[in-house]
């Protein structure tokens, strides 16, 4: 199994949804360079990289089941779509238990207990800043609350155009 057979799940399970397919695609290339910066073992990188690309891959059943795709639905229904795309594609049991658990864990931002999760946490958040236009102090307060690595530290810093160097 390679990434490229979960991202071509993740995208049929999204059909029809090119906003969330190139948010996950968006937010997966953030993950994926944030975790070579922060040296991850090549297993922490694909744990990553699939929970990066199907970190949203509730959105759907919360909206059906919950009417809401706030992000606590998210977590609830996000694990067991991710477990059966990954079970399907012949991953083994501690790999889905590690990427259902960061699936499961994405929008709570307290008890961050992984590297891998808090680079999900912080690539997600590269994205929402700029798709959801977050104001320059909800930028400040995120920078401080959220982001602990020096790659995602400095990417927000040059994406944003330094403008929340503290």
């Amino acid at each position: 199994m390679d990434i490229s057979e979960i991202i071509s799940m993740a995208v049929s399970y999204d059909r029809g949804d090119p906003r969330r397919i190139n948010h996950f695609m968006k937010v997966y290339a953030y993950a994926r360079f944030i975790g070579m910066e922060e040296q991850l073992s090549e297993r922490e990188l694909d744990i990553l990289e699939a929970a990066a690309v199907l970190h949203d891959i509730g959105i759907h059943n919360a909206e059906k089941l919950h009417g809401s795709s706030d992000g606590k639905f998210q977590e609830l229904e996000g694990p067991a779509a991710a477990a059966d795309i990954l079970s399907e594609l012949g991953a083994d049991e501690e790999f889905i238990q590690r990427v259902c658990n960061m699936v499961g864990r994405h929008h709570t931002y307290h008890g961050i207990d992984s590297l891998p999760l808090q680079i999900l946490i912080e690539a997600d958040f590269l994205v929402n800043i700029y798709e959801d236009n977050m104001s320059d102090s909800a930028v400040s307060s995120v920078k401080s609350r959220i982001f602990r690595t020096n790659s995602g530290l400095r990417l927000l810093e040059q994406i944003y155009e330094e403008k929340y160097t503290i």
